[in-house]
């Protein structure tokens, strides 16, 4: 065979088994199951791969390709659905147990209570606490209490303002007592009345007492010193003045608290705020009395929140009657609340496992079943199971992880589509 024709008869077979290539592919693509749903597979790391083989693999990371669906006229990616594990039951030998240190509890029913925590300050009750101004003009002639601290007793004097005005008003008031005592006409005495009743209200507008203005009435003798008293039994809070200083209208005289009773403002989290209500008791701590706590109750829930923090005011009456607790101190405050009984298991024997939460059932003879449960709120170290669980079966309390490690080595966690079921276990 000389060379052209040997060439000719290469070119003839490429021919033919290109030929043969693109009818077998023809065959291939028109026998492929194709789903009109994909328009086409793209891989999830790397979106600008594009094919239509279902099967094949991202040229770049070898992922698998997911498929884009058509849907209105947009691509969607498809999702697969999560996987979960399926669970069956597993063997630790007892001798297995002890050495890695695994402890059992029961399910029980038992009383949920809940526990709200918050910090506050202490302040003075505002309805018993009272601050002197001086309402005449006048000097300070004596001062009877002179520091912050200072215990008075109720009527007790604080200080004596000198006032040629109030001499003045007494003067008037005297006068016209006079006149009333020697009116003899029904008119007259009325009139007198009238204006004696204006001059009560001007001298009690001054802070003359009452009884000292009845004193005034017997004796008949003005007096140009006016004597402040405490209006009830306390603390002095603040002396502002000294002795010899001139006070005008307004001037902040003296400040006497009533500390037998104190009010505590603290904040409460929005979200806590439905579990509060009016007279609810609480119990209070402080640091300056380590091991002792004081009752309260809640006197006020502020409806306003601060939008920032998302928290309301609420304030706490509390009886003091042994003034230990002080004006300025932080304090600590507990409510708890009983929320009913249910049925509970330990926090050390909940296995979180991403959406779903396990735990693993004593079922004897060193078997052991996992068990997804569903679990209500947390009560301090315990958690309410909603299903799943059983009053008095036992679940393992301590080791979970190296438990859950024996578990997937024996096979009984395995993954799986099908969305565990939550129903319980006979």
């Amino acid at each position: 065979m000389n060379a052209r024709r040997f060439l000719h008869y290469l070119a003839a077979i490429g021919v033919m088994a290109s030929l043969v290539g693109w009818l077998t592919g023809c065959q291939k693509q028109g026998g492929a199951a194709t789903d009109p749903n994909v328009d086409y597979y793209t891989c999830t790391m790397h979106p600008s791969v594009h094919s239509r083989d279902a099967k094949a693999k991202c040229p770049i990371c070898s992922m698998d390709l997911v498929p884009v669906l058509k849907k209105g006229g947009l691509n969607t990616v498809a999702t697969k659905r999560e996987a979960v594990p399926m669970l069956s039951e597993f063997s630790v030998s007892a001798e297995r147990q002890q050495q890695i240190g695994v402890t059992y509890a029961a399910a029980e029913k038992k009383p949920l209570h809940h526990t709200i925590r918050s910090v506050g300050m202490v302040v003075p009750d505002k309805t018993r606490r009272w601050e002197f101004v001086a309402r005449v003009e006048g000097y300070v002639q004596k001062l009877h209490v002179t520091s912050p601290g200072e215990r008075v007793e109720e009527g007790q004097p604080l200080l004596t303002i000198y006032s040629p005005e109030l001499s003045t008003a007494e003067r008037e008031l005297v006068n016209l007592l006079d006149a009333r005592d020697r009116a003899t006409a029904p008119e007259g005495r009325a009139s007198a009345e009238r204006s004696i009743d204006a001059a009560h209200r001007r001298l009690e507008q001054w802070n003359v007492t009452a009884p000292q203005i009845a004193e005034l009435e017997k004796t008949r003798k003005p007096s140009e010193f006016l004597t402040l008293n405490s209006p009830f039994k306390g603390v002095v809070e603040n002396v502002p003045v000294d002795q010899g200083r001139k006070v005008m209208v307004g001037d902040y005289l003296v400040g006497v608290a009533d500390l037998s009773v104190l009010w505590v403002w603290a904040e409460f989290y929005e979200d806590e705020l439905s579990m509060l209500a009016k007279g609810q008791k609480v119990l209070i701590t402080a640091k300056a009395y380590p091991g002792e706590s004081f009752e309260g109750e809640l006197g006020l829930i502020n409806p306003f929140l601060a939008e920032t923090k998302r928290t309301a005011k609420v304030r706490v009456n509390i009886p003091n009657t042994s003034l230990k607790l002080q004006p300025g101190m932080y304090v600590n405050i507990e409510l708890s609340m009983d929320m009913g009984e249910g049925l509970t298991i330990p926090v050390s024997a909940v296995m979180p496992t991403g959406s779903h939460t396990l735990v693993f059932v004593d079922k004897g003879e060193g078997r052991l079943e996992p068990r997804f449960v569903q679990l209500g709120k947390k009560y301090g170290d315990s958690y309410e199971v909603r299903s799943g669980l059983k009053e008095g079966e036992r679940v393992v309390a301590s080791a979970n992880f190296l438990i859950d490690a024996e578990s997937k080595v024996q096979g009984a966690v395995k993954l799986s589509g099908e969305p565990p079921s939550m129903e319980e276990k006979p």
